[in-house]
């Protein structure tokens, strides 16, 4: 099978999408380095035009993938084993748990050779001696993606990752709903006051508040940061300064539209109330498009994330990538997967079936994605995000800026008093060790 004929294969297959945002929102488990450093494996050969990487003899892999995206690796998966000769085992399990179970099973023989996460768990993978550098195709992947992609699979300047997809969110919005398409909160708001009936579960606006990766907006869109230096200064905390506090006193106003108590917005109760037509405008990701594209059809609209305090929305993205595992016994055949299964077609697929954006030059600009009103929307708000750090530190983040956020939205609590809380909890976690 030619993989330019999986877009007729990819129409086979029942699509299922998942309530789990890139992995953003739930920081996987810290892990503790293997008792003893994995042996060191053999550096390929160097790379050259006329030279391709060859896999072991009788090498077999074991490739973890999510649920929500596995008729894709399915069916490169099966490509890959003609091509090669090399027999694919895949084996399901949450990217946002991966790090954590390869840590658990790698060393005594029993993970996956090939692992898939967001790019936010990079640093922790790397500290434990996990994954082994992208060292063969280093050249191929850096000049086949876009650089942000490169940044967030790379760590301490050296490449991990094979990139497949970024991530984002955006907004959703219910055409037969909304005529003029709010662009900024005001107008949300405005909006809202017309159409929130909470007697009758209706909302205009809903997002999940209590969650870092979808509130980063309310915190970043006005200078507002995590860590500086692009997330690898962890000295550098930028929660609390006047534009995060600016944002947020914009998030905090939107209780007047939105009055549920953070913890009782979950992605369920948003699917629920948007494909029922009881919520007009929704901020999600790509993971929901083919579900809500099936409920609302043609009265399915997109568009950025309104302007916060007056400047663009700043989202949240990640990189989902393909790792290498240092336990493998066939890193060779491994690494040989991990590029094939993120090729140009291969992005082309993955992004037919579950909505995702490339990270290859060639693949977003390719027609497929430029004439999709969807996936082009998700492509324009990813310029305007910015990726997830990926230093260890940051699963120090998740909990104390999480409990901030219901703080000040549940129970009306200073903006810039909880956020210093916060941060003072994030150094402090952060002084005990990352990911402690």
């Amino acid at each position: 099978m030619k993989m330019k004929k999986l877009l007729t294969l990819a129409a086979t297959f029942t699509l299922a999408f998942s309530i789990t945002a890139c992995g953003g929102n739930t920081a996987a488990p810290a892990t503790e380095a293997p008792a003893e450093n994995p042996p060191a494996q053999e550096t390929p050969a160097e790379n050259t035009e006329a030279q391709e990487l060859k896999p072991e003899e009788g090498a077999k892999l074991i490739v973890w993938e999510s649920r929500d995206e596995r008729a894709y690796t399915d069916a490169v998966a099966k490509e890959f084993t003609e091509k090669y000769g090399v027999e694919v085992t895949i084996e399901e399990l949450s990217p946002t748990d991966q790090v954590t179970k390869l840590a658990q099973d790698g060393p005594s023989g029993l993970g996956a050779d090939v692992v898939l996460f967001p790019h936010d768990n990079l640093g922790k993978a790397v500290a434990t001696n996990l994954v082994l550098p992208n060292d063969f195709y280093e050249e191929k992947t850096k000049s086949s993606n876009t650089e942000a992609a490169i940044q967030g699979v790379s760590y301490d300047g050296v490449l991990y990752g094979y990139p497949r997809a970024a991530e984002t969110y955006l907004m959703y919005y219910n055409k037969d709903l909304v005529k003029e398409v709010p662009t900024s909160m005001e107008e949300v708001i405005e909006f809202s006051k017309t159409f929130t009936d909470k007697s009758k579960n209706k909302y205009g606006f809903m997002f999940e508040t209590g969650n870092l990766y979808f509130a980063y907006p309310f915190l970043a869109s006005n200078g507002g940061y995590i860590f500086g230096n692009g997330g690898a200064d962890v000295n550098d905390i930028g929660l609390n300064n006047d534009g995060a506090v600016k944002s947020m006193e914009v998030y905090a106003s939107l209780k007047e539209i939105l009055p549920v108590k953070s913890g009782d917005i979950t992605p369920d109760i948003k699917r629920g109330l948007f494909t029922a037509g009881d919520l007009a405008m929704d901020i999600n990701g790509p993971w929901e498009l083919g579900g809500y594209k099936e409920a609302l059809g043609d009265k399915l609209g997109v568009a950025p994330i309104p302007t916060i305090g007056g400047q663009p929305a700043v989202s949240f993205s990640g990189i989902k990538a393909w790792y290498v595992s240092s336990f493998s016994k066939y890193p060779q055949a491994a690494r040989l997967f991990a590029d094939f299964a993120t090729s140009k077609e291969a992005q082309l697929q993955l992004s037919a079936l579950v909505g995702s954006v490339p990270t290859n030059n060639e693949a977003q600009e390719d027609d497929q994605i430029k004439n999709d009103e969807y996936v082009s929307a998700f492509t324009e708000q990813f310029k305007s995000s910015q990726p997830m750090p990926s230093v260890p530190e940051m699963a120090n983040v998740w909990s104390p800026v999480g409990a901030a956020l219901a703080e000040i939205w549940d129970n009306n609590k200073d903006v810039k008093e909880t956020l210093d809380k916060a941060v003072s909890q994030v150094k402090d976690l952060n002084s005990g060790g990352a990911a402690k």
